[in-house]
């Protein structure tokens, strides 16, 4: 499944906590914004994980993948664009590009990534399939 659907991007503004000691964002924290900005769409689309929660679901990473194209910097812009590429029975695929917004005239790509997640029984932690009311959520177009 693509979606051609434009969401709002989240934003963030670098922090000192996200950088390492030459004031550069450490690599290690664009696993966490993507997880944030692809949680975010998945709670614009009424299928976050309070809803899953109420289903007795949970989200578990299967697998992330993220290419590096240049550095973010203490306290830059950062735009991250969200969009649900696949919905399989029991797994959801979300892809994730950063940009540094403000000083350039366009934004500049930084990274981009995708997050593959299987949806588990809460309790259990076995793969479960999605509820069709979640299934159908998912493919609507999502609320600004």
């Amino acid at each position: 499944m693509s979606d051609a659907h434009h969401t709002p991007p989240w934003r963030h503004r670098v922090e000192h906590v996200d950088t390492d000691a030459s004031g550069v964002v450490h690599f290690s924290r664009y696993a966490s914004l993507l997880e944030t900005a692809a949680l975010e769409e998945l709670e614009r689309r009424g299928a976050g994980l309070g809803a899953l929660e109420e289903q007795r679901l949970d989200l578990r990473v299967r697998e992330l993948r993220l290419s590096y194209r240049a550095a973010a910097r203490f306290q830059d812009w950062l735009r991250l664009d969200a969009r649900l590429e696949h919905v399989g029975p029991a797994s959801l695929k979300l892809g994730v590009t950063v940009y540094r917004e403000g000083s350039a005239p366009e934004p500049v790509l930084l990274a981009a990534g995708s997050l593959d997640m299987a949806v588990v029984n809460r309790e259990s932690g076995e793969p479960t399939c999605i509820p069709l009311t979640l299934s159908a959520a998912l493919k609507r177009s999502p609320s600004p």
